[in-house]
């Protein structure tokens, strides 16, 4: 069985007949999403999966920054004061 990741869910048929009070009756959190009570989807407010996506790419720029660091071969070095 998998889990719920939230503390409020709804069905598909629930989320057709009235998804502004779904949304309103969650508040700030997450609504799983549920066909044959297993979670479908997530209905995440906007103000969460914005912060999300700037959390993926600090993680994304991150990575980056580790792999350029890795590579030694185009290190070029520089003074300080020429800059």
């Amino acid at each position: 069985m998998n889990a719920i990741l939230s503390n409020y869910s709804a069905s598909i048929s629930e989320l057709k007949k009235s998804p502004s009070s779904i949304i309103e009756e969650a508040g700030d959190e997450a609504v799983a999403i549920l066909n044959h009570n297993k979670a479908s989807a997530y209905l995440v407010p906007a103000q969460t999966y914005e912060k999300l996506m700037e959390i993926v790419d600090d993680y994304m720029l991150a990575n980056k920054v580790k792999e350029r660091i890795e590579d030694t071969d185009e290190l070029v070095e520089v003074n300080l004061d020429d800059l």
